[in-house]
């Protein structure tokens, strides 16, 4: 049998050889195959790489800037690869690098094909994919299909008359009650996400047109079959790039109700309108949101993907949905089945958006994500650029890292794969703007002050404790803040009681512990409303027990009690909170205020 070391030499000329061959096929003018043959057990371990991933989405804007214009670029983010190979990361999500007014910080995208020259070249990118591959890290883009920049070339010609041939590649329609001197009034109430009415009035072709998010991000036609098609090849352009999947952007908004009727207006126990941070009546999203059809697009979208795999970046290309979606049975639809594949990865926000520490509430919902998704893989979150960190959230101001140790503990060590947010690890906290003047964030200019938009959650990557926190030799995009000074990598990096340790931690137990990498989770102590345990179970391996204090008091639990048929003559600790003792037996776990305990039954 060949020593560890002899594997790893014997590999890396077997990935030499292959490179080679790529390298003589591109050379003679030939093309790659996009299959392959038989499924070895390397390939089928590429194949299976998602199923109990760790991502790691980047902000590029604020993660890492190498040419001091303040804003993060590509380079950036190769140049942080190997701290975040050592961090366990099994693929990085990039939230758009696409040409861009920037209206929406990227959202709003002009050209789906080119790179941002704010953010570097396509060269740039390319080395971006293949540094990170050498890494065993996967690059996921983000693919935005419900809207485009309202510069982009497909709206820029749509709007220039109604018989352009692009014009139905858009959703135009009349106003109300329009004359030669009125636009007349928008086709109906729906309202965009970021304030006021959802359609806006063209004089030039005398129509409105319809965006559920900035004005600037004109809704695409999904009922187009040229837009499916403009997609596909988007996505083949990338995939052909080496990008290990997609992030889909607001894919429930799609489509919308065909009859134009109005949505439903949101009234408090008193029968009154409810008002929102915009002024605006509350509506109930029911006909512009969920609508049917978007399944069959992301279907169509799975098909494509699963067109490529390539000796020279193998495995699955996993798709991963945004899905805020109002229960688990609407989010087990977006796995698709097995005749109709969707997402590898819809995104579970029934457990990450609880925002608020809830023993029953989330065990009930990890519940949910085990037994209500037909053996689906859950994709668990807590955090994201859209939403105030975990400190605003989950924290009581008090005992943030602790807590911060507690949700970390349910996203590494329940069953699925675990995506979290640049600067979770370290405990960046939300900083929000303090006077409108300094708002970037559009949501905060048009909400303000009760809307502060999203520019706390966006802050700079915080490296180390100097002014500019590592990110840059310029000015940065957005302040640093001043939880810098004493909240970054370089000093948590050798502190073992550090929160970024911890996540090193858990990552590595999801990683190397069977029962964690392939186990089911069942729920014990079931009736505790003040701890949340489980066990971690695969057939032949040793069972892992997980609980967590979710108070601010000492607890002590009893998992042999309840009828768990759980017994243990010895606990191996895995992991334990700083400072947590090694309990004597099952029957009697302590744990000190929002501790955590892990451990192997013996």
């Amino acid at each position: 049998m060949l020593s560890a070391i002899e594997t790893i030499k014997a590999r890396a000329r077997c990935a030499a050889a292959v490179l080679l061959i790529f390298a003589a096929l591109v050379a003679e003018g030939q093309s790659v195959p996009t299959k392959t043959g038989p499924v070895t057990a390397d390939r089928q371990s590429e194949q299976n790489w998602w199923r109990n991933a760790v991502i790691y989405e980047i902000y590029p804007r604020s993660f890492q800037d190498t040419n001091g214009d303040g804003i993060g670029d590509l380079n950036g983010i190769t140049e942080r690869l190997d701290y975040l190979q050592e961090l366990g990361v099994d693929a990085i999500w990039l939230t758009p690098v696409y040409p861009s007014p920037q209206v929406d910080f990227g959202y709003d995208i002009s050209d789906y094909r080119a790179i941002d020259p704010q953010y570097g070249t396509m060269a740039d990118f390319d080395r971006l994919v293949n540094e990170a591959a050498k890494r065993h890290i996967r690059v996921i883009m983000d693919m935005v299909m419900n809207h485009t920049s309202d510069q982009h070339k497909w709206f820029l010609e749509s709007r220039s008359s109604r018989d352009n041939p692009y014009r139905d590649w858009y959703v135009w329609r009349d106003g109300k009650g329009e004359t030669a001197a009125s636009p007349g009034a928008p086709p109906n109430n729906w309202q965009s996400y970021f304030g006021h009415s959802a359609w806006q009035w063209d004089p030039k072709t005398r129509q409105y047109y319809y965006h559920k998010f900035y004005i600037q991000q004109p809704d695409l036609n999904w009922h187009n079959p040229k837009v499916h098609e403009a997609f596909k090849g988007i996505m083949a352009f990338w995939l052909e790039r080496g990008v290990g999947g997609f992030r889909f952007d607001a894919i429930t908004t799609l489509f919308e109700d065909p009859q134009l009727r109005d949505e439903g207006v949101v009234k408090d126990k008193n029968g009154n309108p409810i008002i929102n941070a915009y002024g605006d009546p509350q509506l109930d999203d029911s006909r512009t949101n969920n609508q049917p059809g978007v399944h069959e697009v992301i279907e169509e979208m799975r098909a494509e993907a699963e067109k490529f795999d390539s000796n020279r970046f193998p495995g699955t290309r996993v798709l991963i949905g945004e899905t805020y979606l109002p229960n688990v049975d609407e989010l087990a639809k977006m796995y698709g089945t097995q005749e109709k594949p969707e997402f590898q990865l819809p995104m579970d926000t029934q457990v990450g958006m609880i925002n608020k520490l809830d023993v029953t509430e989330f065990r009930s919902k990890l519940i949910d994500a085990e037994t209500k998704i037909d053996s689906n893989i859950p994709l668990l979150l807590f955090d994201n650029h859209d939403n105030p960190r975990i400190d605003m959230r989950y924290g009581d101001g008090v005992h943030n890292k602790d807590i911060e140790r507690v949700i970390a503990t349910v996203l590494f060590a329940s069953r699925g794969a675990a995506l979290f947010y640049y600067g979770d690890e370290i405990g960046m906290v939300t900083t929000p703007p303090k006077r409108k003047q300094d708002v970037k964030d559009p949501i905060g200019i048009t909400g303000w002050p009760q809307e502060k938009g999203r520019d706390g959650e966006r802050t700079p990557m915080q490296w180390n404790a100097q002014p500019s926190a590592g990110f840059t030799t310029g000015k940065p995009w957005l302040p640093i803040p001043p939880s810098a000074a004493t909240i970054n990598v370089a000093d948590e990096q050798n502190n073992p009681d550090s929160l970024l340790n911890w996540y090193r931690s858990l990552i590595r137990l999801k990683k190397t512990v069977p029962a964690f990498a392939h186990g089911a989770n069942i729920m014990l102590d079931t009736e505790n409303t003040k701890v949340l345990s489980w066990l971690r179970q695969s057939p032949g391996m040793p069972q892992i027990v997980v609980s967590a204090n979710f108070t601010a008091e000492p607890q002590t639990v009893n998992l042999e009690s309840s009828g768990s048929g759980l017994k243990a003559e010895h606990l191996k600790t895995l992991l334990k909170s700083p400072g947590g003792a090694d309990p004597a037996a099952l029957g009697h776990i302590e744990l000190a205020p929002f501790g955590v305990y892990i451990g192997e039954i013996q």
